[in-house]
């Protein structure tokens, strides 16, 4: 086992957490104190290690950075990795999703943005080109800003084809079977219960979306309400919600290696968005969200704080890692079926990514 490196954006800022047995950890200083880092990413294809953030300052605005020596030094385009043209009508508010692709793209990176759109680089994330197939859509005008803003926060590139998903608010899913030159809506079975009539075929409030390490046609999603699998590429979803505590939260993460494998962190819905009963808990599933265990072990017992969709990820490791971090700072690590503390009373946590570096 290497070294793991934790990348912790926060709202006020960056911290690199570090551990060569996942239980005890080293934090680094913060870098980009005050800068809000709503994404993050580690990449570790090609036996390099490249930490990507959506950076987003108050004075300067938004922006991605990389680092190729684990945060000793940060770099950036002059001119900026992700620009509208002048006549897209729009200028870039945040970068909500980087998503390095599989190990056979090796320069290949996705970005999901605010305003809702979908970028692609092929230089590891240097520049970034517009997906013209999803800014032109027919349907963006329609979609409509969650709470938190309207983007494109999931970018899903298949391991196997040129399938792409991309989950959006509140736009619900969207696929493109070839590279992301078109897309088409797909989210038969998702509710959209804040929409009066029969379910339309988009504007879901889709939190977020995995996919299944054993058969990349099969996808989990969490929904403002709902928690689903489709087993054929997003066509359409059943519900997998029974034996939840609740339907409503932002986080699904699935295994990296088993199929079947997924977490979810269910919190009381709308008008409070708290674990139910103050009690922090990860549910797991093993059998692709038939049942469900709470585990809570180093877990706060009375917790008041949501994680966030983007504030929880799992890492590559055997057994794999899975980590979390809630809006009241505290950061918390799992290699089993117990939690660990990471760090406490950082800023408001918004984006967590794991990677391995090292023999």
């Amino acid at each position: 086992m290497g070294t793991t490196v934790l990348a912790i954006g926060t709202r006020k800022g960056l911290w690199l957490a570090t551990s060569t047995d996942r239980t005890t950890w080293q934090l680094s200083p913060p870098h980009f104190l005050m800068d809000e880092v709503p994404a993050v990413a580690v990449d570790t294809r090609g036996g390099r290690t490249r930490v990507l953030l959506g950076v987003r300052s108050e004075h300067w605005g938004p922006t991605v950075r990389h680092s190729d020596d684990l945060g000793a030094t940060w770099s950036e385009p002059e001119q900026g990795a992700i620009r509208f043209g002048p006549d897209d009508g729009a200028a870039l508010e945040r970068v909500w999703q980087l998503q390095p692709d599989h190990e056979d793209r090796p320069g290949v990176v996705w970005a999901g943005c605010e305003p809702i759109s979908v970028w692609r680089s092929t230089d590891h994330g240097e520049h970034f080109e517009l997906v013209r197939g999803l800014w032109d859509h027919p349907h963006r005008e329609h979609w409509g800003a969650g709470y938190g803003g309207a983007a494109a926060h999931t970018v899903l590139p298949s391991p196997v084809d040129d399938t792409v998903h991309v989950a959006m608010s509140t736009g619900g899913v969207y696929r493109s079977d070839d590279a992301g030159a078109t897309w088409r809506p797909r989210n038969q079975g998702i509710s959209a219960y804040f929409v009066p009539g029969p379910a339309p075929e988009y504007g879901q409030c889709v939190h977020k979306v995995a996919r299944d390490a054993g058969d990349p046609r099969r996808l989990y999603a969490q929904n403002h309400h709902g928690v689903y699998r489709s087993d054929d590429s997003g066509d359409t979803w059943t519900s997998i919600a029974d034996g939840l505590p609740a339907d409503f939260g932002f986080v699904v993460l699935a295994h990296p290696r088993t199929a079947g494998t997924l977490w979810v962190v269910p919190l009381v819905a709308d008008g409070e968005r708290v674990p139910p009963g103050a009690r922090l808990a990860v549910h797991r599933s093993t059998d692709a969200g038939r049942t469900w265990t709470a585990l809570t072990d180093g877990l706060p017992e009375r917790c008041f704080n949501a994680v966030l969709r983007d504030a929880a990820c799992v890492d590559t490791d055997d057994p794999a890692g899975v980590y979390l971090g809630t809006r009241g700072g505290d950061v918390y690590a799992s290699s089993g079926d117990g939690f660990v503390t990471v760090a406490d009373g950082l800023p408001d946590v918004l984006s967590l990514r794991a990677g391995v570096v090292g023999p």
